[in-house]
């Protein structure tokens, strides 16, 4: 794994299970529960996708440039990054 996927890769099940502790504690913080509506809003059947159309941006994202580098010559490619 290379180290700029690292981040997404940790920081998804992170943010997750962040979130099922850090709501229902402001919820008591302020003398309110919450249900179990509000504190269960991510479901696996629904990041599986938004994950999947994450990495389709980024390689759309990634596309342009090496398109564009692709036609250029190797020391102008290598001048413009």
């Amino acid at each position: 794994m290379t180290l700029h996927k690292a981040p997404a890769v940790l920081g998804v099940p992170l943010g997750v299970a962040l979130h099922g502790w850090v709501i229902p504690a402001t919820g008591e913080g302020v003398g309110l529960r919450f249900p179990d509506s509000v504190v269960a809003v991510h479901r696996a059947a629904a990041l599986f996708p938004l994950g999947l159309g994450g990495l389709l941006i980024v390689v759309v994202g990634a596309l342009l440039p090496a398109v564009r580098a692709d036609g250029a010559r190797t020391a102008t490619a290598l001048r413009t990054e």
